[in-house]
């Protein structure tokens, strides 16, 4: 019954995609786990497995202690974003650029599969930065993660910035760090601006990033989630639906 009210629900998203001009979408790890990179709030995700994890990715942590930054340079060594490839989901959203409907895509991922998949960078929104730069937490430089990855296996196993000698890290946003208060306030102006809001593949627990969806509410858009479990936004959802990202968003967004 769950997949023949999906199928229906399905054909009714397409429709209202097909007279929209203007869509916002916003993704989360969901998207990525069919590119081999698990979630980590879904039932078998990184932070439901190992809840320490969680623990060890604040940045406080991370300054603090030489040992959790030797654990998480070896963890990025085997991330699996440097096999990963964008999958269906990823390039329908491209179709969906590609066909002129897409205002804007917000990304809860750092894994740039938007990006590879073919979306144009100056429509990607990276609420959480990106794994593949490293940042300086003295001096702010930024370049390549191999260059950093390749003094790991080179026998450094916590790297130092080459120019202050400070603190390396991935250009992401740790738990405890600052959002870049510019891409949030970009972030949440999209989504008010948005005629259509489609939420994928995140669990909406995340602020200030998931206040998008009562934004884009408040100006009139239609919102559509498209995730495995439920949300705390559901009920304020035009269509929810749950069947697997990868064989959703090309039927929705016209990639089928």
């Amino acid at each position: 019954m769950k997949r023949a009210a999906d199928i229906e629900t399905i054909g009714r998203v397409r429709g209202w995609l097909d007279k929209t001009r203007r869509v916002v979408v916003l993704t989360g790890a969901g998207i990525s786990t069919d590119s081999g990179i698990p979630d980590f709030r879904g039932p078998r995700g990184v932070w439901t497995m190992n809840p320490e994890a969680e623990k060890l990715a604040t940045i406080q942590n991370y300054l603090a202690d030489p040992e959790i930054r030797k654990a998480s340079w070896l963890g990025r060594l085997s991330h699996g974003a440097w096999n990963a490839r964008p999958n269906a989901g990823h390039r329908a959203l491209v179709e969906l650029e590609r066909r002129g409907k897409l205002y804007a895509l917000v990304t809860q991922n750092v894994d740039e599969l938007h990006q590879m998949a073919g979306n144009s960078q100056e429509l990607v929104v990276e609420v959480h930065g990106t794994l593949r730069k490293f940042m300086c937490w003295e001096c702010g430089r930024r370049g390549p993660m191999e260059e950093a990855l390749e003094r790991v296996r080179a026998g450094d196993p916590d790297p130092r910035c080459e120019h202050c000698g400070g603190i390396l890290k991935s250009d992401t946003i740790s738990f405890g760090q600052a959002l870049v208060p510019e891409v949030i306030a970009r972030a949440l102006r999209v989504a008010a601006e948005a005629e259509l809001l489609l939420a994928v593949g995140t669990s909406l627990q995340v602020y200030p990033v998931a206040a998008a969806l009562p934004a884009a509410r408040a100006a009139g858009a239609k919102i559509v989630i498209v995730n495995a479990e439920p949300t705390p936004y559901d009920e304020i959802a035009d269509a929810v639906l749950s069947s697997p990202i990868s064989e959703v968003l090309p039927k929705i967004c016209g990639a089928d």
